[in-house]
């Protein structure tokens, strides 16, 4: 029997958010630097996301197979660390994992020396890491509009090179907000890339890590559910606690992405406090370096009467779902409307939300729940398999119901 959630219409958002979840994206680059360091180090308030709790328990496993479930970068910096590291592991995961392509950073860890073979469908997990021999190179070439996944992946395992490794990028750069905290965590470990976007090229000498001790700050793409309930509901005065101003996070952009869908964002103590402001009537933004936050953006946009022109999106569709499809599916069901009038330009016409209560699709996407759910500022909400929250923000219900949202659930 399928879970769903009854979420009961509230135009109030007024109070603090005191379970906001900490950075998934640290908390998995500082557990795999930790295991580079030699497993001394400490890393603090640590996510309890499900993805960075599987990478606690599998970066260190004596498993021969090695199940990531569905979490991308998990797949991703775990099959640079065993190859590299000369591990015989078997990378699986979930049906939709192994849809999700890995054929690039295969490529260039074969091309590095490591020995990887395909179980099932070329380019896609599961695969076996047999070990590595000889480094057969020290420079490489990658897209640089791939996930940056692969490119951080590479970052973090460089040093253990015997001859270090220079990463040339080809074309534009996507995701650079987060190649540049994968190198900035990699400083707290003691190891110093060279990264040149302007020539396109990250440097990397063979170096040695060391000891680190790192506190991780609050999640900036968690935190960007809470700007889409301020911006639609018709009062708000939402403070979260402990997030950082001057992030490592791109998803911290949602500050100035926001301000002009009518959130005014003010950092006080350590916390930001949202309020409402004016909104523009259109939106222009390139959600290259922050595609993550499409899914809160496009749907608050929507239900606001605000039109858009969005760019850097194609990542989106090798994420969890097919995210562009299932955001055109989804605000279908106001009138909204995402199309491709010209590849890689997205126009959005928006919708007007119905008096009736709307079922919303999760795709097994935790994005998808999270990023409708400020919906419920202006209808009742029915949200099927609410608990891919899991992924990312398990607490992000119960800190709903804090803030007064009346919810019901139904089924197992």
């Amino acid at each position: 029997m399928s879970t769903y959630l009854h979420l009961h219409r509230k135009n109030s958002v007024i109070g603090t958010i005191h379970q906001l979840s900490s950075s998934k994206s640290i908390s998995n680059r500082a557990l795999l630097l930790k295991a580079l360091s030699g497993s001394q180090s400490i890393v603090e308030n640590l996510s309890t996301a499900r993805d960075t709790q599987l990478m606690l328990r599998l970066v260190d496993s004596a498993e021969k197979t090695i199940d990531v479930l569905d979490a991308g970068t998990t797949m991703r910096f775990l099959t640079a660390y065993f190859a590299l590291s000369g591990k015989n592991k078997i990378m699986t995961g979930t049906d939709r994992m192994k849809e999700r392509p890995i054929g690039l950073l295969v490529v260039a860890l074969r091309k590095l020396g490591a020995t990887i073979d395909y179980l099932g469908v070329e380019g896609f997990p599961p695969m076996e890491i047999k070990g590595f021999g000889q480094q057969l190179t020290s420079e490489i070439e990658i897209p640089g509009n791939v996930s940056s996944q692969y490119i951080s992946a590479l970052m973090m395992v460089a040093p253990i090179l015997p001859k270090g490794l220079t990463i040339k990028l080809r074309g534009d750069v996507g995701s650079v907000p987060y190649i540049r905290m994968t190198a900035s965590l990699m400083e707290e470990f003691g190891v110093h890339p060279e990264l040149n976007f302007e020539k396109g090229f990250i440097k990397i000498e063979n170096q040695s890590y060391r000891t680190a001790s790192v506190t991780v700050e609050a999640d900036w793409s968690s935190a960007s559910y809470w700007f889409g309930f301020a911006a639609l509901a018709e009062q708000a005065d939402v403070i979260l606690p402990n997030v950082s101003e001057k992030s490592l996070q791109g998803d911290r952009v949602i500050v100035e992405v926001m301000d002009q869908v009518g959130v005014q964002a003010q950092f006080e103590n350590g916390n930001v406090r949202l309020t409402k402001k004016e909104s523009a009537k259109h939106l222009i933004w390139d959600f290259k370096d922050c595609p993550d936050l499409a899914q809160t953006v496009l749907p608050a946009c929507a239900a606001k009467g605000i039109s858009g022109e969005f760019t850097g999106l194609e990542s989106l569709r090798i994420k969890e779902t097919d995210r562009i499809a299932a955001l055109q599916s989804e605000l279908k069901k106001i009138g909204a409307e995402l199309t491709e009038p010209v590849v890689g330009k997205w126009h959005l016409s928006p919708g007007k939300i119905p008096n009736h209560t709307i079922s919303i699709s999760t795709y097994h996407d935790h994005r998808m729940a999270m990023g409708f759910a400020p919906w419920a500022a202006l209808t009742d909400l029915k949200i099927e398999a609410p608990e891919v929250v899991n992924k990312s923000y398990p607490t992000f219900w119960d800190d709903l119901q804090a803030v007064g949202f009346e919810i019901k659930r139904e089924g197992n």
